[in-house]
Parts: structure tokens; C-alpha cells; sequence
């Protein structure tokens, strides 16, 4: 078994308990972690082992993006109409450029934010996609890129009633054809989730199909939920209940599932969340960019809801989102002192908690037998780090500092800053010459009605 030693290291690793082990190393035997101890003890036991001196910097554990959009790639740079609400958003921008995608767009549009994921850090992301046009087999291409860029990735498709009966049953039957290939598939690489887009846009019938499928094949649900007020409006109206409410009603609710967002819930709605054990993952960038609201995560995390973090496609970068949380939260509730523990928290623990139990793998810790996806950082701690104070450590000098070196089941994704597995001058030059054509499909769409 090929083993790697990374030594001279600040090991940082959340679990039972936390540590902060200065002038330590971590082995790598296979794709898992073999032995966390000082570097002398651990480079004199194994001379074998393939060596990488970390000169102090912090080694920590990859990083999990709880919710991300890889499609929206092509949206960089793309002119529409202004928007001036979350409903206008959707139908002149995100509605018009997923019905554009190709199936090689998907592939190649996902090239770009995952070869992000590894220079940031992130090597676990639970993936949200939709391509109406292009559907019939899209979660398996997004697999490929991700299985080409070494990143263990989660997968579901976006089902709508918004674009029609066909494209309806194909996102049903990609959803569950995709789930149970990935829950065959050997290693735990790759997962699948049952996606739906937001209670505004499936009807009852959609809803019960999903529920039904996900709990025969044994995975949750991943839906939006109540990202604008424009949600909760538009369930009461038609079905005289508030979101959280109709998709407990439909046996959605659970501790696989993921609800996006979950910004205008109220406290009945938090309570069904908190018994019902569902995973929400807040999306402080993104909601500040649709100008949709801000989460009450901090009264959620009290209260006992499990909640994490994610991007919404806006980035790959958690390290930027977990500090933009802590001052998204301060701003809005006027006090310096909350959401410092919360926002690493969400990252650090609840993300990783969420996805070692869909993987089946231990993710987001340094021991033992946990899965080797690990992460050096060049802060080289120029104050006293130790358990009491490395959050303030995370957010104040891991946060700014730059990745160099990734590792995703123990294989190098990105080593000293040069990321192995993908070329992105190629990248970039190919998806060049494919955007211009989506942005002319983009530009035909007629604005959506839904």
C-alpha cells in the first residue's frame, strides 16, 4: 500500500476531541488516514513513506460545499435584461441559461469551478444542476468531470414542472437512474441526491413522485426552500400552507434531505426543520447578491436545526463564504459578537457530518481510518494557535492564505500551488469557444412565464 507523510506540519482537525498539533504529521496509507502524530515519532516509524515537508504551514481537512450550481459557469459575463426581484432573476437569467446548455457545456462548465474547488480547498461538493434541454444523462457527465478533476461529488437534477411535461419525466427518471448507478458504484466518490427545484415550481403530483422514488432508493431530497418571500407566497396561495409545512406534509423532511436556503421561514416552519432533523444549508453570498434576505441561521443553530454552508454556484470557495457568514450576520443583527463560532462551525462540522454520512465515508477529521481528503494552507501561525483559539486562527489567517497543496482519497489533486489532475488554459480556451454559441441560444430564449 502506497503511503505519503506530510510532516513539519501545524495539524489542525475538529472531531472527539479537537487538536492543534504544532511540528506534527499526519501518514497517509491508501485513500485513508493511517496514523496523526509529532513529526519525529512518525518520520523515524516510517522512512518508507513518500515525504512532503509542510515548513509549518497548517494541514487541516478538506472542506465540503454543501450546495453548489457547477452550470452556472456560462453566466459569467453574460448580458440580460435587469432584474429587479428574485422572480425576475430567475426568468431572465437562470431559466434562460439552463435551457441553453448543451451536454457539453454541462461537462465543460463544470470544469471550471471544480478545478476552483481544489485551488480553495473544497474536495467534497453536493451538486444541484439543471439543463432541461439537455437532461437524459447530464448527472452522469457531471460525474465524469468530477471523477477527471478528483473531487468527491454528490449529484441530483433539478426537477421542474416549469418546462414541461417531457422535460418533467426525464429529470424524474435521471434523478433515480443516476442515484442508484452512483449507489453501486465502488469507493465513495460519488452519491446522489433527489433534486427538486422550489415549491413554487413543482405541483403535488411532482412531489409525491420525488418523495416516493427518494425513499425506495434511500436518498434525500435537495430542494430550494423559501429563498424569497415569492416562494412562501406562492405555496399558500395554492396550497394554503407555508413551504416547510407542504413538503413535511409530503414526507419530503428528514435527516438525508437538503432544504437550500430556508430564509422566509417562520417558527413553526424552524421547529418542523429541527424534529424532522433536515439538513439546511445557508448561502450568505448568494442571498446577498439575489438581495433575497439573510437566513435566521443563528436563531436556527440555537433552536437545534442542523445547518451548513454552501456557495449556490456563486463560488467554490468556503474558506470566503464561512467569513463572509460571521459578517453577514454581524451587519444584520448590529453585534460584533455573534456568528464567529456559527460560521465555522456550519463548515467545519455540520457540512462534514452531512456528507460522511451520504458518502459513508469519515470526512472533515484527521485520525485514523477517516478518509485522507486533506488540505495545506500557507498560514504559518504568527501568534499562538492552539484548540482554545483556532477558529479566530480560521477566519482571520487560514481564511486569507492560500491553498497549496489539495488531496482527495489520497491522491494529489493540487500540489506546492500546481493543480495535477486538470489543464486549465485548456479548459478555458475550449469553453471560449463553446460559451459564445450558448450565449446565442441564451439570447433566442424567450423570457420564461412560470
Amino acid at each position: 500500500m502506497e503511503k505519503k507523510l506530510i510532516f513539519n506540519a501545524t495539524v489542525v482537525s475538529q472531531g472527539s476531541p479537537d487538536f492543534v498539533l504544532e511540528e506534527g504529521a499526519v501518514l497517509v496509507e491508501g485513500n485513508r488516514v493511517g496514523a496523526v502524530g509529532t513529526s519525529r515519532d512518525l518520520c523515524r516509524k516510517h522512512p518508507d513513506a513518500q515525504q512532503v515537508n509542510a515548513n509549518g504551514a497548517v494541514l487541516m481537512p478538506g472542506l465540503v460545499n454543501a450546495h453548489h450550481h457547477l452550470y452556472s459557469t456560462f453566466a459569467c459575463g453574460l448580458g440580460c435584461d435587469p432584474a429587479y426581484n428574485f422572480p425576475e432573476i430567475l426568468r431572465k437569467l437562470w431559466w434562460k441559461l439552463d435551457r441553453a446548455l448543451s451536454m457539453e457545456d454541462v461537462y465543460f462548465s463544470a470544469m471550471v469551478p471544480l478545478h476552483r474547488c481544489i485551488r480553495a480547498g473544497t474536495t467534497t461538493i453536493i451538486d444541484h444542476h439543471a439543463s432541461p434541454h439537455a437532461v437524459k444523462g447530464s448527472l452522469s457527465t457531471l460525474a465524469a468531470a468530477a471523477q477527471a478533476a478528483g473531487v468527491r461529488a454528490s449529484f441530483c437534477y433539478e426537477v421542474s414542472d416549469r418546462d414541461g411535461t417531457e422535460s418533467l419525466e426525464a429529470g424524474l427518471a435521471e434523478n433515480a437512474e443516476f442515484a442508484a448507478r452512483a449507489a453501486g458504484t465502488p469507493g465513495n466518490m460519488v452519491r446522489g441526491m433527489f433534486g427538486l427545484h422550489a415549491s413554487m415550481t413543482v405541483s403535488e403530483n411532482t412531489v409525491s413522485r420525488a418523495v416516493e422514488t427518494a425513499k425506495k432508493l434511500g436518498i434525500g431530497i435537495h430542494v430550494h426552500a423559501a429563498e424569497d418571500v415569492s416562494d412562501q407566497e406562492d405555496s399558500l396561495k395554492k396550497y394554503g400552507k407555508r413551504v416547510v409545512r407542504r413538503f413535511a406534509d409530503a414526507g419530503a423532511l428528514g435527516p438525508k434531505t437538503i432544504l437550500a436556503h430556508c430564509i422566509h421561514v417562520d417558527d413553526e416552519e424552524k421547529q418542523l426543520l429541527k424534529d424532522s432533523g433536515t439538513f439546511v444549508v445557508h448561502n450568505p453570498e448568494s442571498n446577498m447578491n439575489n438581495a433575497v434576505g439573510a437566513a435566521d441561521v443563528l436563531g436556527m443553530l440555537k433552536m437545534g436545526v442542523k445547518v451548513g454552508l454552501g456557495t449556490d454556484g456563486m463560488t467554490s470557495n468556503m474558506l470566503d463564504e464561512a467569513r463572509v457568514a460571521m459578517l453577514l450576520h454581524r451587519h444584520v443583527k448590529h453585534d460584533p459578537t455573534v456568528a464567529f463560532g456559527e460560521a465555522v462551525d456550519m463548515l467545519v462540522r455540520n457540512n462534514a457530518r452531512f456528507a460522511s454520512e451520504q458518502f459513508g465515508v469519515k470526512l472533515g477529521v484527521i485520525e485514523p481510518g477517516a478518509a485522507a481528503d486533506l488540505v495545506i494552507v500557507a498560514h504559518y501561525p504568527f501568534t499562538p494557535i492552539s484548540t482554545a483559539n483556532w477558529y479566530g486562527h480560521f477566519l482571520f489567517g487560514i481564511q486569507p492564505s492560500a491553498v497549496t497543496h489539495t488531496m482527495v482519497d489520497g491522491k494529489w489533486l493540487m500540489f506546492d500551488g500546481k493543480v495535477q489532475t486538470l489543464d486549465l488554459p485548456f479548459i478555458a480556451q475550449h469553453t471560449r469557444k463553446l460559451s459564445p454559441e450558448t450565449w446565442k441560444r441564451f439570447g433566442s430564449m424567450p423570457e420564461h412565464k412560470a
